[in-house]
């Protein structure tokens, strides 16, 4: 009987040491950021949104996350949540950063 109990205790255990065995997975990384939005008139605003697009496929909204910034504050500025707002009349770039990785979309900013 101390046998089997023995051999059975065995088998029970190389089960569970299979079951548990690690496996390795690489970290899942941005590959690239699209940025959507409308652009606003001069004095009024639009939210614009950033999806990061991840090295397995997947995608995230990263818009609350997303550092953003605009390439001319004297058409346009953007707030830390994508909100852009129109300043003046002229040409600006959106971009949003998110894990050293940037995203940018061209606009122009008409009068009202």
């Amino acid at each position: 009987m101390k046998r089997v109990s023995a051999v059975s205790f065995a088998i029970i255990l190389a089960v569970i040491a299979a079951a548990c065995g690690s496996t390795t997975t690489s970290p899942t990384t941005v590959s690239s950021i699209a940025i959507t939005g409308a652009a606003p008139v001069v004095g009024a605003t639009a939210q614009f949104t950033a999806v990061a697009t991840m090295s397995n496929g997947t995608t995230q909204d990263v818009t609350s996350i997303a550092v953003w910034q605009s390439s001319n504050t004297a058409a346009a500025t953007v707030s830390s949540s994508g909100l852009v707002a129109g300043v003046g009349e002229g040409a600006a770039t959106v971009q949003a950063t998110y894990l050293n990785v940037s995203g940018s979309d061209a606009i122009t900013i008409p009068a009202p």
